[in-house]
């Protein structure tokens, strides 16, 4: 009742000003709620949003990759490192060797 009685005083008043009110829907462009605030969105807004994964799914492989090739060459490096340690011990001679 309080929401009929209020519709028509606000009915009543715009009558008055000269310009009509119509119910609030919602227009050709406008969308759902997004899924960020748990609806479900639209197929532009799903589309975004798996577009936007899929760009941050590439940017961590890449990151991934570049962290192997580093460790790669970390361990090429310590390698030659323990080679050359072997080398210049053996060429020291000793009882050991």
């Amino acid at each position: 009742m309080l929401r009929r009685a209020l519709n028509t005083v606000a009915l009543s008043s715009t009558r008055r000003a000269g310009f009509a009110t119509t119910a609030r829907a919602m227009g050709a462009g406008d969308t759902g709620a997004p899924p960020k605030l748990g609806g479900q969105g639209d197929a532009f807004q799903r589309r975004e949003k798996a577009n936007e994964d899929y760009a941050i799914k590439q940017r961590e492989k890449e990151k991934l990759m570049q962290l192997k090739k580093k460790l790669e060459e970390q361990k090429a490096h310590l390698q030659q490192l323990s080679d050359h340690i072997d080398e210049i011990t053996k060429n020291q001679g000793g009882e050991h060797n």
